[in-house]
């Protein structure tokens, strides 16, 4: 019977705390001790009106304090639970902003994955140009090295070839000074040139054909004129004057166009006689007498060819019978 009557009593004190919450909340001063006896007290005489023994009143008052705690409790619950309302509120609306900002980012990451899959095909690209770069620049490689070698090797020739120059130029200085010497040597000779006489004569026959035979010698008359420096040979009189003492060269040709004939010229320095010659031909004629020699004259001696009585010589244009002569040197 003293549970129940306690039992009711909690539940009447729970009940009027919760009242009490729901007004505007209490505290432990604003419940006297004798408002909880009346209210204990009714309750006992509606229950067979028991005695109850003065150690309920502490449990009762135990069991007020716990039912105020436990308002004090559930009003902080309610507090909690508000905020916690609050914040979730806040939180959805955090999570729509986050789902907005996950949803852009998703957009990104996909034209990412684009933009990736452009760079990765450039990137491929540039790898193949970059093994292709690498191909030639290993080909430009070798051909530097073969370049440096070959530059070793030509500044090996040049060192030489400077040596070489370097040689040149002395033997150059000295052919140089050696040049001078022979320029002065030459112009010593020019005016010595200058001041010698010039004499060379070549001469043809005739233009009339066949000369001679005569009953006695004769001496040829060359009388056409191919040079004639210095005026010696007379085709007059068919003489060379010597100008000069000196040594001179002569040379002469003769023809014969008769068959089974012999020809017979001779060369004379003054009156002797100094080449004799003489050639037979066949029955198919053109018979030819050539020679030459070195003679040493004095000034004013003659040289002249004479053609031997009862033979005969030949020339026309095309110049067969020819004398010739000149000064080697002076003496």
């Amino acid at each position: 019977m003293r549970r129940a009557a306690a039992f009711l009593v909690l539940l009447l004190c729970l009940y009027w705390t919760r009242a009490q919450g729901e007004s505007g909340g209490v505290t432990g001063n604003d419940i006297t001790q004798t408002e909880v006896q009346s209210e204990i007290l009714g309750v006992i005489a509606t229950s067979d009106q028991t005695n109850i023994t003065p150690d309920i009143w502490a449990e009762l008052k135990e069991l007020r304090d716990m039912a105020i705690k436990h308002s004090v409790e559930l009003w902080k619950l309610e507090q909690e639970n508000t905020a916690i309302q609050a914040r979730l509120t806040a939180s959805e609306s955090n999570n729509a902003v986050l789902e907005w900002k996950m949803n852009a980012s998703d957009k990104e990451v996909e034209e990412l994955k684009r933009e990736n899959t452009v760079l990765m095909a450039r990137m491929k690209t540039s790898e193949n140009v970059m093994e292709e770069l690498k191909k030639e620049n290993t080909d430009l490689q070798s051909r530097v090295t073969a370049f440096e070698d070959k530059s070793t090797v030509l500044e090996v020739r040049m060192n030489a070839s400077e040596t070489e120059v370097e040689e040149l130029k002395r033997q150059n200085a000295v052919l140089e000074t050696r040049m001078n010497t022979s320029e002065n040597e030459v112009e010593e000779l020019k005016r010595q040139n200058a001041d010698r006489p010039k004499v060379a004569f070549s001469f043809g026959l005739t233009d009339d054909g066949q000369v001679g035979p005569f009953s006695t010698d004769i001496t040829l008359k060359f009388s056409k004129v191919f040079t004639n420096f210095g005026q010696a040979y007379s085709p007059t009189t068919g003489h060379f004057t010597a100008p000069v003492r000196g040594v001179y060269y002569f040379s002469f040709t003769t023809v014969d166009n008769r068959k089974s004939v012999q020809s017979v010229v001779t060369l004379y320095h003054n009156d002797k006689r100094v080449l004799w010659n003489q050639n037979s031909n066949d029955e198919h004629g053109w018979n030819r007498v050539s020679n030459s020699l070195v003679l040493q004259l004095e000034k004013g001696d003659e040289v002249y060819m004479v053609l031997h009585g009862g033979y005969t010589v030949y020339d026309n244009s095309g110049n067969h019978s020819t004398f010739n002569g000149i000064l080697l040197f002076p003496l």
